[in-house]
């Protein structure tokens, strides 16, 4: 049965220095800190690459993320992986759980997590199944 979760976040986004030569501009790496308030109360960590282009708007990033933490009172922890296009200004994202990553009273969560921005603001709308309690 699909489940699901909302709420605000608050995100850290610090760059990072890059590994190997450093002289291509348009690569960046950068860790990620948040803590997720609502139906999901932990905390987020994790590293992100980001390539960006000539043409204004367009980009990409992926990103992995541990998120330790209560979901609707259950507690555990689970990864999130992050694929993100941005196309002339378009974006396209996808978060999705990583199988089986999901620990303590999270075993055998899956689902996909979305991000919402407005006016500087970010939310997550978390739509997630995970087996009933024993």
């Amino acid at each position: 049965m699909t489940k699901h979760a909302a709420g605000p976040f608050d995100v850290k986004v610090t760059p990072l220095p890059l590994s190997g030569p450093t002289e291509e501009a348009t690569l960046g790496r950068m860790s990620i800190e948040k803590q997720f308030h609502g139906d999901l109360e932990a905390t987020g960590t994790g590293q992100m690459l980001t390539v960006s282009t000539e043409v204004k708007g367009s980009g990409v990033y992926v990103a992995v993320e541990r998120v330790s933490g209560k979901l609707h009172g259950r507690t555990g922890t689970f990864a999130l992986y992050h694929r993100g296009v941005m196309e002339r200004g378009e974006p396209h994202l996808e978060v999705t759980v990583v199988p089986d990553s999901g620990t303590g009273e999270l075993v055998g969560l899956a689902g996909t997590l979305r991000i919402n921005i407005a006016e500087g603001k970010h939310s997550y709308d978390f739509e997630y199944s995970l087996p009933e309690s024993k």
